[in-house]
């Protein structure tokens, strides 16, 4: 799948939103990537996860990991095309935390799922939970990285569309985006 194929799936879907939206970062953009209206189409969600899939299936994982809420669909849908385990990781207290009974053994090669970076704090701490089990992590997987690639978490990292998207500090909003009532769609 090339980046335009998976922006075209954006637009079509209407999971490319424009406006003012302050991002799970508290940063604020013009644009916001709405996974779950794209995901919520099983063909769709197949589609994308097999380019995801295709992308990482060298690493040699065993299980995905994807931090919740965001990276559910597209990382189960990875791990389904992989034919590997899945797991999540969930917020407890405002922390991602293993729950559920969900365990990760020393050495177990576990790659991280997202559906959209921006500034990567949640694959951090995805990544945190894995090597404090003493596992490892082959390589990170999203559909969307707004970073461009700017994003080092000490593995390869892969996407389906990589872009660089303004975002801007609260406090430094251009004149044009501080005149519109700012949206916070995503997850909290």
């Amino acid at each position: 799948m090339t980046s335009e194929e998976a922006l075209q799936i954006f637009r079509q879907t209407g999971a490319l939103l424009e406006g003012h939206f302050i991002l799970r970062s508290g940063l604020h953009s013009r644009q916001y990537f709405q996974c779950a209206l794209a995901l919520q189409e099983m063909p769709i969600v197949e589609r994308l996860g097999g380019a995801l899939a295709a992308k990482v299936r060298g690493l040699g994982a065993a299980t995905v990991i994807a931090p919740a809420l965001g990276g559910l669909v597209i990382g189960q849908e990875v791990a389904r095309q992989l034919g590997l385990r899945f797991i999540f990781a969930e917020k407890d207290d405002g922390k991602l935390v293993l729950r559920r009974g969900f365990k990760i053994a020393p050495n177990e090669k576990v790659l991280v799922v997202e559906d959209v970076v921006t500034k990567g704090g949640r694959v951090q701490e995805t990544i945190d939970i894995v090597r404090a089990h003493q596992a490892r992590v082959p390589g990170v997987a999203m559909i969307v990285d707004r970073s461009h690639g700017a994003l080092d978490w000490g593995v390869p990292a892969f996407s389906l569309l990589s872009l660089q998207v303004e975002a801007f500090p609260p406090d430094h909003l251009p004149p044009d985006l501080a005149q519109i009532p700012p949206e916070k769609p995503g997850s909290k």
